[in-house]
């Protein structure tokens, strides 16, 4: 039986049926048309999330610190180092206070997780406060509609720029067998995307992309298609560790005495 696409609304085709979280046997549809990967309708996901956090996740710590590196050179590169930016469903704040420890203005939202690490930086959605990007990292392979999320996150946000990440295929989608993407024991991988999908995402929402291997821009800036690939390259370290310490100051301590102030 196909079910529509949740992204473009067009048909979709079953490709396999792999059992999840142990239990259930859970189909998968691909879109011809967005490149879609996803679930069946994802009744398990109350269960998938009685921790937010899966208890697998072992690599949240390694995973939080490598994202920092990498958005930290390409805010640096692309984009302005003393605006303010919002990190949505920033779970337990890791990245938030990642970038405030390398001189980042960046500000905590996750309606779903305790924020731990970035207790007093919560972002302002109130309409007045203006972000130059958001960033959401990890999320949307956990979501069932990614264009409302997304369009949602810029709208509350005042921007027109999301940074993001999610590992991508290409074509056929991979065996069940051959992607630990899957994360079949977990349950909340539940959307897998190709490059034309988030191209497509993009272009319903009036914004460019700009992909290189598992991190994506969509912004209505002119950015030089070469700008993503030159942060993310391990060659640059050095040289832009070294100039962002000398352009920015860490808000660790600056931190902990507002904290202590209020």
């Amino acid at each position: 039986m196909n079910m529509p696409c949740t992204l473009c609304s067009d048909a979709t085709e079953p490709l396999f049926t792999h059992r999840i979280l142990k239990k259930y046997d859970c189909r998968y549809y691909l879109c011809t048309t967005c490149g879609l990967l996803q679930t069946e309708q994802p009744y398990w996901l109350e269960e998938a999330y009685a921790s937010s956090i899966a208890l697998a996740d072992t690599g949240i710590l390694q995973r939080n610190i490598k994202i920092s590196g990498q958005l930290s050179k390409l805010l640096f590169l692309a984009f302005t180092t003393q605006a303010s930016y919002a990190d949505i469903a920033g779970g337990y704040g890791l990245l938030v206070r990642l970038m405030r420890d390398k001189g980042y203005d960046f500000f905590w939202h996750d309606p779903y997780t305790e924020n731990i690490h970035a207790r007093g930086f919560e972002a302002e959605f109130s309409g007045t406060t203006t972000y130059e990007a958001v960033t959401a990292f990890e999320v949307l392979e956990h979501l069932r509609n990614p264009l409302d999320f997304i369009d949602n996150a810029l709208h509350a946000a005042n921007t027109r720029t999301i940074i993001l990440s999610t590992e991508l295929f290409e074509g056929k989608p991979p065996q069940p067998e051959n992607w630990w993407y899957y994360s079949f024991a977990t349950g909340q991988h539940i959307a897998f995307y190709q490059r034309k999908t988030l191209s497509y995402l993009a272009d319903r929402l009036g914004l460019t992309l700009f992909s290189h291997k598992n991190v994506h821009i969509m912004t209505d800036r002119k950015l030089h298609p070469a700008m993503l690939k030159l942060a993310l390259s391990s060659r640059t370290d050095w040289l832009l560790n070294r100039c962002m310490k000398k352009k920015l100051a860490s808000k660790t301590m600056a931190d902990h005495n507002q904290l202590l102030l209020s």
